[in-house]
């Protein structure tokens, strides 16, 4: 008899993230999430999807970037109960609410006196990416293109990451009409950064956890 080598056999039940995993996953990738988005509105930059659309009509409309993204986000909620079913749109609408939450947090107990725009935009991305990922990997998504994302990458296969970069480049252009072009420019790198990390780490088959 040949000997194959050791087969992994993974049973549904066991893999699956149980609600305190859950309920921790979602609490920590919202928190760096938002952390995130915070260091990139004190940077005076944008990055891709709702996320960036809201801190873009932030900087031109002065209203506060967790109202924005809120309300920006709540019409995708539609498009998440058709083709992603209730589970994953609660989960959604409760990492929206999180962000939103945390980010009025940021702005009330974290007081940046000065911040490197290269650093915090770079480092801001970064955050959101690793928080974005860990929100899609407890079953849920932070709203807007994610959504379209992870629906493009069920139906296709196309990775999420990828989807994402389409988008939200289109996002960082659009930025050209508020913000200075340098600070585009470091956008557009950021954005780049935070879909990296997704279209790496965030591969259909790939985890068991969900």
């Amino acid at each position: 008899m040949t000997d194959t080598g050791p087969s992994l056999v993974f049973d549904e039940k066991t893999t699956r993230h149980s609600v305190g995993e859950d309920v921790l996953g979602m609490l920590t990738g919202t928190f760096t999430a938002s952390f995130g988005l915070f260091l990139l509105n004190a940077s005076h930059a944008v990055t891709g999807g709702t996320a960036g659309l809201s801190l873009l009509l932030g900087f031109a409309s002065e209203v506060p970037f967790w109202v924005l993204f809120a309300v920006i986000n709540l019409p995708f909620a539609v498009l998440a109960v058709w083709k992603k079913g209730w589970d994953f749109t609660l989960r959604t609408l409760v990492a929206i609410a999180l962000v939103s939450g945390f980010s009025v947090v940021h702005e009330t107990f974290f007081v940046i006196g000065e911040l490197n725009p290269v650093y915090g935009t770079l480092a801001g991305n970064l955050m959101a990416g690793i928080g974005l990922l860990i929100v899609f990997r407890h079953g849920g998504s932070l709203g807007g293109f994610n959504i379209v994302a992870l629906v493009v990458q069920d139906a296709t296969g196309f990775r999420a990451g990828w989807t994402l970069m389409i988008f939200d480049l289109l996002v960082v252009l659009a930025a050209l009409l508020v913000v200075p072009w340098p600070n585009v420019v470091m956008s557009a790198a950021g954005a780049v950064l935070l879909n990296l990390v997704l279209a790496l780490n965030h591969r259909p088959g790939r985890y068991i956890g969900r």
